[in-house]
């Protein structure tokens, strides 16, 4: 079963992207680098609630 999980900019905090992931195989926090259209960079995408 994969849950809907957000990912939040780690410079500005806004909540910019939304993935699927198993979290009983998956059990650690996602971080991705993403381009954030606010910071306008690409930076570090940690996963939030």
């Amino acid at each position: 079963m994969r849950d809907i999980i957000t990912l939040a900019c780690s410079v500005c905090k806004r909540r910019n992207y939304t993935q699927t992931k198993n979290k009983k195989l998956h059990t650690e926090k996602l971080e991705v680098k993403k381009h954030c259209k606010w910071c306008k960079k690409h930076t570090l995408h940690k996963e939030t609630k």
